[in-house]
């Protein structure tokens, strides 16, 4: 008996893990189709962070974090599944490279908020919250180095003028509707 529940314990223990794998594979698809939904600009408006911000809520920050580094991985070796359709990896060092991998720092800085704090929603807020500053800083420096090397210096508040400003009332709107569907989503699933 007590080898049968072992048996059984260890078949559960290798669904989730087949599970895993398929949810961390949509959550990478997700944040493709996502980008894809585009308005250019200087840094092109996308719901790229709509995903990242849903897939980390729903599938929590180790799994998410997983996704969005397939996500990058798929765009680097030339997928196009960065914004516009593109891919490459001279599109992550390209100017706005840095916000991409961002997501990298905002799915790993989400992964520790959760595992310290748990995952109640005012976590998920501010977690959110402080991955997307995380992300426009590391983003934000990026560019303008990438931007110096290639057209001349840049002034931090033009920078910020370009490509954080303009998304701010935008990712907060997107922080606020993927939270709350992704518990919705969470709730539906029974994850």
């Amino acid at each position: 008996m007590n080898k049968e529940v072992k048996n059984k314990e260890i078949n559960r223990k290798e669904k989730w893990k087949v599970l895993d794998l398929v949810y961390m594979a949509v959550g990478a698809v997700l944040i493709c189709v996502c980008s894809w939904i585009s308005i250019p600009a200087t840094v092109p408006f996308t719901l790229q962070t709509f995903a990242v911000f849903f897939v980390l809520g729903l599938l929590g920050g180790k799994r998410g974090t997983v996704s969005i580094f397939v996500y990058i991985l798929l765009g680097a070796v030339g997928i196009p599944v960065f914004s516009g359709f593109t891919g490459g990896f001279a599109r992550l060092i390209g100017t706005t490279g840095g916000y991409i991998i961002g997501f990298i720092f905002m799915g790993l800085e989400y992964w520790a908020a959760e595992k310290l704090f748990g995952s109640k929603l005012p976590v998920r807020i501010l977690a959110t919250v402080l991955g997307t500053v995380i992300c426009y800083a590391f983003g934000t420096a990026w560019f303008m180095v990438v931007y110096a090397n290639q057209t001349g210096p840049i002034a931090l508040g033009t920078a910020l003028a370009w490509c954080v400003i303009p998304f701010i009332i935008p990712d907060l709107v997107k922080m606020a509707v993927a939270i709350l569907a992704s518990m919705k989503v969470q709730k539906i699933l029974h994850f």
